[in-house]
């Protein structure tokens, strides 16, 4: 199954649902890479021997890992922990998750302040603005890379002063040739 990435409605309803506008609107991979969100369809049951991720992994020089389990079985203060995922905030590096169990939804900010949900093996941009849920399925389990010890600490909205975040709006602003505020 390909990623299917799209416009979310401004609904205030359970953070799990797909938030679909209506009428559906789709984004497509290349506005995504635009915006610093690139994307793979690997397939997560042979993680251990895959060729693809093991390219990406050298050419990022992502040599280290961890796996993520989430679900309320298995990880203590499980809500709490959701609530942290989904505020929305930045990392100073790069974030890679790699999904190969379960499903749930990376929303990304767009040029506009716009929310978009993708996800599969996603790597975003350090200082673009997302956040993460897990859908109603309630469990997935994820693979982090990281560039040497792992480290992953979120920087919460607002951040427009942090050098990631802003160089991050002074690539956007470069490749679309228009200023941007700083969303």
């Amino acid at each position: 199954m390909a990623l299917e990435a799209w416009f979310m409605d401004e609904s205030n309803e359970d953070q799990r649902l797909p938030h679909h506008r209506k009428p559906k609107e789709l984004v497509s991979l290349n506005h995504l890479a635009e915006l610093g969100v690139l994307y793979w369809h690997l397939n997560p049951n042979n993680y251990e021997n895959d060729k693809e991720l093991q390219k990406i992994r050298e050419a990022r020089g992502y040599n280290c890992m961890d796996l993520l389990d989430l679900c309320p079985e298995k990880v203590t203060n499980y809500e709490e922990k959701l609530r942290n995922f989904y505020t929305e905030h930045i990392h100073a590096d790069e974030e890679i998750l790699y999904c190969l169990e379960g499903s749930g939804y990376f929303d990304v900010r767009d040029k506009d302040d716009q929310w978009i949900k993708a996800g599969d093996l996603i790597i975003l941009r350090a200082g673009i603005y997302h956040r993460f849920t897990l859908d109603t399925s309630n469990s997935v389990k994820l693979m982090r890379l990281f560039l040497g010890e792992p480290v992953w600490t979120a920087y919460n909205r607002p951040q427009d002063d942090h050098p990631a975040r802003k160089e991050y709006i002074k690539d956007l602003t470069g490749k679309l040739g228009v200023p941007l505020e700083a969303h």
